[in-house]
Parts: C-alpha cells; sequence; structure tokens
C-alpha cells in the first residue's frame, strides 16, 4: 500500500528541490560586496523620511480595496464576454445586474468621498 504513494512523494521532493535549490545557489555563487549604497534603505529614490512602522491613513486601505472590487469585476467580464453566445439573454441579463450593483457601489463610495485624496 505504501507503493502507491511513493510517485507523490518523489514529486514533493522534486517540487521541494526545485523550489530551494535556486536559493542555495543564489547563495553560494553570487557575489557578496556589500556597501553603504547596497545596505541603505530605499524608498522611491530618495532616503527614507519617517519609521518603518509608522500608521497609514485608513483612505489607503479603502482605495486598495475598490481596486480589488473592480479588479474582479474585469477578471469576471471575461469570461462572460467569451461565453455570452452560449448562455444568452439570461446570462446578458445576470450580468447586467451585476454590473448595476458594483456601479451602485462605485456611485455610493463616489458620493461619500472615498476616491478623494487630500
Amino acid at each position: 500500500m505504501l507503493e502507491n504513494y511513493l510517485p507523490i512523494m518523489i514529486f514533493i521532493a522534486i517540487g521541494i528541490a526545485i523550489g530551494i535549490l535556486p536559493i542555495l545557489m543564489g547563495f553560494m555563487l553570487a557575489p557578496s560586496k556589500p556597501d553603504s549604497e547596497k545596505l541603505s534603505p530605499y524608498e522611491c529614490g530618495f532616503e527614507a523620511f519617517e519609521d518603518t512602522r509608522m500608521r497609514f491613513d485608513v483612505r489607503y486601505y479603502l482605495v486598495a480595496i475598490l481596486f480589488i472590487i473592480f479588479d474582479l469585476e474585469i477578471a469576471f467580464l471575461f469570461p462572460w464576454a467569451i461565453v455570452l453566445d452560449s448562455i444568452g439573454m439570461f446570462g446578458f441579463i445576470a450580468m447586467m445586474v451585476f454590473l448595476g450593483i458594483l456601479v451602485v457601489g462605485f456611485i455610493y463610495e463616489w458620493k461619500k468621498g472615498a476616491l478623494e485624496w487630500e
């Protein structure tokens, strides 16, 4: 019975080796020449001006969540557009309801000022 699991164990071992081997090769073969430029913190081309543990405004997370929501909308639109001929009017109406709900949410966020950045 254990011989049935041998291919799975080999697959897992090869997967782990493929994941770990390049990292080990990078540590062993890469030249290590640290200097002040390489060890300095880098933030958008200039020196860091605040602590790394500073608090972010809630609006930053709100914009990120809105991006994810509307990005997922596009992810649903591509497969829908491909199979639109086969799903017919029901699929079209279902997608219009979906898009309508997202538009209502977008208008609500716009009216609340969530998209304004000061």
